[in-house]
């Protein structure tokens, strides 16, 4: 079976995000750049599924400029076998991200996509969602388990609830969740042997697919600061406070 990952290049987790002076988005330039977490996760499980003998290719894709390749390598050294990037300059939201995905699925022909539950850069958690849609496959998301039996796939996902069990029949579309594996360390070897791999480029005209940007983004803003705290003598002037100043009872 094939499977295709999706991953994206987004400001580094550990990075301290800030918000350009003309308040039109966040500062990228000079800043250093990784995989999103959650597409860390879905290469993982997707070589993990290869390791055990469900899955005989993994293709990563991205979307995005010709720095996304440095994304698409790291997949490689995760263990992926070949990467896709739908080259565009424009902004890629998740209605394109879908599209764009819809027409490679449409090529490639996987049994499975796994794609992050969302990106830590615009949080959508819209892309997988939507692709399904498009494709008319089943879904699962925030997925922590998953089992591939002959032709379907047995799924643990999480809810607020705790723990649903699903099972649904292949191909499929999954988003994958914090808990259902921990990304492995990549090693200079496979870094080397990365390089080495197939990398093919692609545009988004080339795919059919118009990636213009639906949303326009009005203004990005940082959190407004927290005053500090105050301590208070005994829960009469605590219940004073809250009641007379803050007006929250």
């Amino acid at each position: 079976m094939k499977v295709l990952v999706g991953v994206k290049r987004v400001v580094d987790a550990n990075i301290k995000v800030r918000v350009k002076s003309d308040g039109s988005g966040v500062e990228t330039a000079n800043v250093k750049m990784a995989m999103n977490p959650f597409c860390e996760i879905a290469v993982e499980q997707a070589v993990r599924m290869k390791e055990a003998g469900t899955v005989s290719e993994i293709v990563a894709v991205s979307i995005g400029g010709p720095q996304s390749q440095e994304t698409l390598r790291t997949a490689l050294a995760m263990g992926a076998d070949r990467a896709i990037l739908v080259e565009t300059d424009q902004e890629v939201q998740p209605l394109a991200v879908a599209k764009a995905f819809k027409a490679l699925c449409e090529k490639e022909k996987p049994g499975l996509v796994i794609m992050g539950k969302q990106a830590i850069d615009d949080d959508c958690n819209q892309s997988g969602q939507m692709l399904a849609a498009l494709l008319g496959w089943p879904q699962a998301a925030f997925i922590s388990k998953i089992e591939i039996s002959g032709d379907s796939a047995q799924i643990t996902r999480e809810i607020d609830g705790g723990l649903e069990k699903l099972s649904a029949k292949l191909p499929l579309v999954a988003t994958t969740d914090l808990r259902l594996n921990e990304p492995r360390y990549v090693t200079l070897p496979n870094i080397m042997k990365a390089k080495k791999k197939p990398l093919e480029n692609v545009k988004a005209a080339d795919l059919g697919v118009d990636v213009a940007p639906r949303l326009t983004t009005v203004k990005v803003a940082e959190p407004p600061k927290r005053s500090s705290g105050v301590k208070v003598a005994d829960v009469a002037e605590l219940v004073q406070k809250l009641k007379n100043e803050a007006r929250v009872i």
